[in-house]
């Protein structure tokens, strides 16, 4: 399947309801950080793009019309120029404060969390690259606002006008299906994973992390014996 549209906005800028939406219009998946927790196996394909050894992105991305939110918005350069007829998606805060403290309160204590486990877990090795063009520092909340704009300022540099979209929650389907060329659809645009959404599944996830590191390790541990 052939991309439809490239999402180069960080992570909390709506990209869960962007995805919702996109599935919706495109009648197709959407790839987003939620799709490499479901295929930790993605986790190292990612990290290797990241550090610029880009993969088959026919193939990784097969069946996907799609994709918002890191690691996809990682690579939007490559993945905009391997695509190049293909809109590319900014989606933003207008506020950087209100996307920060959304940040502070979901995704970068999830990094904390992430990067203190286990370096076996598949997806440490990715949590560790995930920001590093961004921000060095998740602590130093100056650091991460300054990333943020950093990314809105070189994407509105690369994308021609008539190629980027801008997208801010609130905005709706309009933005969207005026690029993709489709007709308004009759239904409210989707919001999901709001920040007390995300905190209220924290227990979840970290069952989920336990159940990942665990099959890892099991698969680790059958090793076929050799024969004498």
């Amino acid at each position: 399947m052939t991309l439809r549209l490239i999402g180069a906005g960080l992570p909390r800028t709506g990209t869960s309801s962007l995805r919702e939406a996109l599935a919706f219009l495109l009648d197709a998946p959407v790839y987003h950080m939620s799709e490499v927790f479901a295929h930790p196996e993605h986790a190292a394909t990612w990290v290797r793009a990241i550090d610029g050894d880009m993969p088959d992105w026919d193939d990784l991305l097969a069946g996907y019309a799609a994709g918002v939110d890191a690691p996809f918005s990682n690579c939007w350069r490559d993945l905009a120029a391997a695509n190049p007829d293909v809109p590319v998606l900014l989606s933003h805060r207008g506020d950087p404060e209100v996307w920060y403290r959304s940040m502070a309160s979901t995704v970068l204590p999830r990094t904390s969390e992430m990067l203190a486990r286990d370096a076996d877990d598949p997806m440490v090795p990715l949590f560790r690259v995930l920001f590093r063009d961004v921000f060095t520092d998740i602590t130093d909340p100056h650091a991460v606002k300054e990333g943020y704009h950093r990314r809105l300022q070189e994407v509105r540099a690369l994308v021609p006008p008539e190629r980027l979209v801008e997208w801010q929650p609130g905005d709706g389907w309009e933005p969207i299906c005026r690029a993709l060329g489709m007709a308004l659809p009759g239904r409210p645009f989707p919001h999901v994973n709001s920040s007390a959404d995300y905190r209220s599944r924290d227990e979840a996830r970290s069952r989920k992390d336990d159940e990942r590191l665990a099959r890892v390790r099991a698969a680790g541990s059958q090793v076929p014996e050799l024969p004498d």
